[in-house]
């Protein structure tokens, strides 16, 4: 297995690190030779990528890729690889392609009014972002038949983990308890996002699947428990519709669902963090909570 990441930043590198020790070859992407070093002592061979074009070295090194994984974010114009590479083709870039992993979010389901959604559910995406990650999903999708290649859209609900979860902002002083009546969010490990990606890799199984928890969650809950846990007082409760927030942080709080991850599970695969009781305890208990990704 020749893994390439695009996009190694924070599950990209967690995907990168966890694939290299289970004995595959990964290179990823960075946008500057500055990162490089932390690729390299996570296992993974990196590569300057702007986004746009290929370097002649990069471009010799995709010849070998079996396995593709995309992270970067879409665009007001796309997805960019689907830029690059759509009207060549992937197997003209990438001979020896055998799979291909496309990092999405839950963010494509919109608003449910916080009822229960699964793969099946209408897609009613709210926030512009949203909307082209709908797109992008579509246009890996047609891409991917028109080439035979099997895809795995994973849809990604809220990502956290080492050096970046709700222990760091109680410690910055960041963190706030807002409250919106009956809204929950779904969360995910970034270690489970690297195990379930592994998971598919291997068998090259192609589909779409919510990867994601199994507690669907008011978000000042989390922050109560995380402040218990370090044995701190919990930041006041501030309702949401006073609250100052960025006009990207507000547009979360416009979509509310439960995201079902049955599907993956109905394979085989078993979430180490099933909720986020289990995770914080784990995460301040082995010391990794502040650790730098």
């Amino acid at each position: 297995m020749r893994v390439m990441i695009f996009g190694a930043g924070y599950s990209g590198k967690a995907i990168g690190r966890l694939l290299s020790g289970q004995g595959a070859s990964v290179a990823g992407t960075t946008r500057s030779a500055e990162k490089g070093a932390a690729l390299e002592a996570a296992g993974i061979e990196p590569f300057v990528f702007d986004g746009s074009s290929l370097t002649p070295e990069f471009e010799a090194a995709l010849k070998d890729v079996t396995h593709l994984v995309q992270s970067i974010a879409p665009g007001a114009d796309g997805d960019p690889l689907v830029r690059l590479f759509g009207g060549q083709g992937l197997k003209s870039v990438m001979p020896k392609l055998e799979w291909v992993c496309y990092l999405s979010t839950v963010g494509v389901y919109g608003d449910h009014q916080g009822a229960w959604v699964d793969e099946t559910s209408e897609l009613k995406p709210v926030s512009v972002r949203s909307v082209e990650r709908v797109e992008a999903e579509e246009a890996w999708q047609r891409l991917a038949a028109a080439e035979g290649i099997p895809l795995a859209i994973l849809r990604l609900s809220g990502i956290y983990g080492p050096g970046r979860n709700t222990f760091m902002n109680l410690a910055n002083g960041t963190a706030r308890r807002l409250v919106k009546k009956d809204q929950v969010f779904n969360r995910i490990r970034v270690e489970d996002i690297a195990e379930a990606t592994a998971f598919l890799a291997g068998p090259r199984t192609g589909g779409v699947f919510n990867v994601t928890d199994d507690e669907p969650s008011p978000p000042q809950d989390v922050v109560t428990e995380a402040a218990r846990l370090m044995g701190m007082d919990a930041p006041p409760e501030q309702p949401f519709e006073t609250a100052d927030l960025t006009p990207m942080a507000r547009s979360f709080y416009g979509e509310n669902k439960r995201v079902s991850n049955a599907k993956i599970k109905a394979l085989g695969f078993n979430f180490r963090y099933q909720n986020y009781h289990m995770s914080l305890a784990e995460l301040l208990g082995s010391g990794r909570w502040n650790q730098k990704a």
